[in-house]
């Protein structure tokens, strides 16, 4: 056997559990914006992901994916939702760099389903109208990263912040 073969026989990419391991919700123009007429709320939306080693000999990772959406109507904040959605994962048998990429990119692209359920459900019980977080690139947003850094690194720079 060659030891590509080998390596790929020995890879693994397992999610074991998912998990919110924060929600919030915050209404504070509650219930007087219910009653407001042409009622137009802009809305940002800031995603962050996050990588912790949980079990560094077995190859296991907790993987967070943090989104805030908050909505104003006329400066004022209408709603603000916090929703940390999390998972357990294996991922054995990568190089350094491949390690990097599921971590980064496949991982919060596994978790994406569950945090865009976790947040429109907080927002409806909120008693606003269906919010659908839009789909996301976690591949593009790694690349970019990366090349960030690799510019960084050519200019003398070595910090990096990537939100969508």
């Amino acid at each position: 056997m060659n030891e590509a073969a080998d390596t790929s026989a020995k890879s693994r990419f397992q999610l074991h559990q998912v998990f919110i391991k924060d929600a919030s919700f915050e209404s504070p123009r509650s219930p007087e914006v219910f009653t407001w007429k042409d009622y137009r709320p802009e809305t940002e939306i800031d995603l962050k992901a996050q990588q912790n080693v949980i079990d560094a000999e077995q190859h296991i990772y907790e993987v967070t994916l943090k989104a805030t959406v908050t909505a104003r109507h006329e400066d004022q904040v209408v709603f603000l939702a916090e929703v940390q959605q999390a998972g357990i994962f294996t991922v054995e048998g990568s190089s350094p760099e491949m390690l990097e990429m599921m971590l980064e990119a496949a991982c919060p692209n596994v978790l994406f389903p569950f945090l865009r359920e976790t947040v429109a459900g907080l927002i409806s019980k909120g008693g606003f109208p269906q919010f659908l977080l839009g789909p996301v690139n976690f591949d593009a947003m790694y690349l970019q990263k990366k090349e960030q850094e690799a510019g960084q690194a050519g200019n003398g720079g070595t910090e990096s912040i990537i939100t969508a």
